[in-house]
């Protein structure tokens, strides 16, 4: 059979791999590999025609395997990966078929048209150094970017900013992050979304910084991220730091807060695979800091008018789960308890909110109707 799964690829993840003859079709059959964590959930390959004349095949049979091994996958219905056809945009893919195994293990099948002369398949749109290398460029030199360190693996940490700063400088900061895990991409468009609103205002007086990608190693090697041998970046921001991304980090931090009057930091991730509630906040305990508490709420709140039930979970306003691990510490408890300044965490949904079926447009959206909240709040407007 001339069709071919590549995974050496950027973001690539892929196990598992079966091409045979469907009948009707032909079929790729594949499962989401945990790259050695306990729990699974990204994938993305290169489905590719090497025959020049593949005859008149039309359509090829997507089957995901395993689909109750992955990390949230509760129901097959709200579960829509994402291609991209040769030449053309990443786009969702319709609904797919559950088909249940006698003894009750679940796959899911998707038809796509037979590739010409590839098509790329993943579980959630991609976001690597090119994109924020698009967004950078789009913004007419209203964003710079730099590398703040290198990654446990040699790769480049790259931070946005809009200005350097000056040591003392009372102007108001706004602190982003995400994909510490990985595969969490949903988090980075947000964040991309909110850095666009700002250069496309040319909003002055206030000092953003932004590490968009954590885990660049795990973004380019197709990990999921999350609760990997050693702990997860998204646990490692105790005393020392568990990963040397997040001492990096937590040195531009540093640097960043000497250089303005920090207003909030926020922290971008992803809930299970099928979740559909919509955009939540993850808030901290009033019994840590009451006064820290408030001011996180009051920006919730904010935040949910902004949003409105559009992309808005009904309970918007969650409690911050306790750590799993002994030890584990969280970038927003970091921000808030070694630095001083209001952070916590947004969770975004990988495809629906609601019954909205979740574009990149659309999560790009979400940031800049965050990032016009903040300057609402913190103008008094």
């Amino acid at each position: 059979m001339s069709l071919k799964v590549l995974t050496r690829i950027p973001h690539g993840n892929a196990a598992a791999v079966e091409i045979a003859d469907g009948g009707d079709m032909p079929e790729v059959r594949f499962a989401a590999d945990p790259h050695c964590g306990a729990k699974c959930l990204w994938f993305l390959f290169r489905l590719a025609e090497s025959d020049p004349d593949p005859g008149r095949q039309a359509k090829v049979r997507l089957v995901l395997k395993h689909f109750d091994n992955l990390f949230g996958a509760s129901n097959t219905t709200d579960f829509i990966p994402v291609c991209q056809p040769s030449g053309q945009a990443w786009t969702r893919l319709k609904r797919g078929e559950e088909q249940r195994a006698p003894d009750g293990r679940i796959r899911v099948a998707w038809q796509i048209p037979h590739p010409s002369p590839w098509t790329d398949i993943a579980f959630c749109y991609p976001y690597g150094p090119a994109d924020l290398d698009a967004m950078v460029g789009r913004s007419k030199e209203y964003w710079r970017k730099d590398e703040i360190g290198i990654s446990r693996y040699g790769g480049s940490i790259l931070r946005l900013s809009n200005t350097g700063g000056a040591v003392g400088s009372r102007q108001p900061g706004l602190f982003l992050i995400a994909q510490q895990n990985a595969g969490e991409t949903p988090g980075s468009m947000v964040a991309d979304g909110m850095l666009q609103y700002f250069s496309q205002v040319r909003k002055s007086g206030y000092t953003v910084w932004a590490v968009p990608i954590a885990d660049i190693d795990g973004a380019m090697d197709g990990d999921f991220g999350r609760n990997r041998p050693g702990g997860a970046l998204s646990e490692a921001w105790g005393e020392p730091p568990g990963y040397h991304e997040a001492q990096v980090i937590a040195r531009d931090i540093a640097r960043w807060k000497e250089r303005c009057r920090p207003a909030l930091a926020l922290d971008f991730c992803a809930p299970g695979a099928c979740d559909k509630d919509g955009v939540r906040c993850l808030l901290p305990d009033d019994a840590a800091d009451a006064a820290m508490a408030a001011d996180a709420n009051k920006w919730a709140n904010a935040f949910q008018n902004e949003l409105k039930a559009e992309f808005a979970a009904a309970d918007f306003k969650r409690a911050e789960p306790a750590q799993a691990a002994p030890g584990a510490t969280s970038f927003a408890a970091f921000m808030r308890k070694a630095m001083g300044v209001c952070a916590f965490t947004i969770e975004v949904p990988y495809a629906l909110a609601g019954e909205t079926v979740l574009t990149k447009k659309h999560y790009r959206e979400i940031g800049q109707r965050l990032a016009a909240a903040f300057c609402r709040r913190h103008s008094g407007g």
